[in-house]
């Protein structure tokens, strides 16, 4: 059996409340629905239009010229249609647009409606709140832990009173409605795509006390905050990176300057060598003996006083 979520305070579901019998074995008959909207549209018409026949338009007692003699044609009245600022033919007038449904049709098609959203899942109960004051913020908060089904837009809250503390905290609210119960029709269920109804406003229009059955309910965690991405990973846009234009020729591939580095580092190689071997070399004096030196120590001893 289909049933109503039953909000608290929070907006938490803590109840399962049943369809009333006239609700639940109602049939979903769209001619119906359809009949009766079309008819509650017309009736919302006000019907205030009205124009004025020749007789009703002010002045053209007298006749303008007369009958024969002028070359123009014969007028009997400034006040004729075809004057600027004469009657106007076959004008609308007030009148009332609605047309005539019966009593149980429309019945039969307000229950459909309900039955319909019931078993679409957008459809809830409000218990009393018992807020202090009149709260946007906390109205938005009440809507964000309440079932998904209510996420649709626009959500049409119904109750008692428009000057209740929740009417008010709603009222301000994008794509949320207000409707005394009193004054709900067929076309406002139909035009909603959610329903929000306070539990007393629904008892009313189902005709019988609501049978809740009571549940455990959890609150949604709040939302996570959104961080704002690494600098690093910030890519510069268009207009902050100029592409250089390039001044010199490109350079050669790398497969090309590889021998020219294999030629110059050969003579460099042959140098390092030879200067490591001079180091290794003696002296050797002019007859071509390692030159000796002990007597240079020797004659320095001698020539000190």
């Amino acid at each position: 059996m289909t049933r109503i979520p039953v909000l608290d305070a929070r907006g938490v579901t803590v109840g399962q409340a049943a369809l009333a019998n006239a609700i639940a074995e109602q049939p979903i008959k769209l001619h119906l629905i359809h009949e009766t909207t079309v008819a509650e549209l017309a009736w919302r018409r006000a019907g205030t239009h009205s124009t004025r026949t020749r007789a009703q338009a002010r002045g053209g007692g007298v006749k303008p010229w007369r009958q024969k003699g002028t070359g123009r044609a014969r007028q009997g009245s400034i006040r004729a249609p075809q004057w600027t600022g004469g009657g106007v033919v076959f004008g609308p007038t007030p009148r009332s647009y609605g047309g005539k449904v019966n009593r149980k049709v429309r019945a039969q098609a307000f229950r459909a409606a309900l039955r319909a959203h019931a078993e679409r899942g957008s459809l809830a109960l409000m218990e009393e709140t018992g807020w202090d004051g009149p709260a946007t913020k906390r109205a938005a908060e009440y809507l964000r832990q309440a079932p998904d089904g209510l996420a649709a837009r626009p959500l049409l809250v119904v109750v008692e009173d428009l000057d209740s503390v929740e009417a008010r905290s709603f009222r301000n609210l994008a794509g949320v409605g207000l409707l005394e119960a009193a004054y709900l029709e067929t076309v406002d269920v139909v035009g909603a795509r959610s329903l929000l109804v306070s539990r007393s406003a629904w008892e009313r229009l189902a005709g019988a006390i609501a049978d809740v059955e009571a549940v455990e309910g959890r609150p949604k965690p709040p939302p996570a905050k959104a961080t704002p991405p690494p600098e690093s990973k910030l890519v510069a846009g268009p207009a902050e990176a100029p592409v250089e234009e390039p001044d010199e020729e490109p350079a050669e591939p790398e497969e090309a300057a590889q021998p020219e580095a294999e030629v110059e580092e050969e003579p460099q190689a042959e140098a390092a060598e030879e200067e490591g071997a001079a180091e290794l070399e003696e002296p050797v004096d002019e007859e071509g003996e390692p030159a000796d030196e002990e007597p240079e120590a020797e004659t320095a001893e001698e020539e000190r006083p």
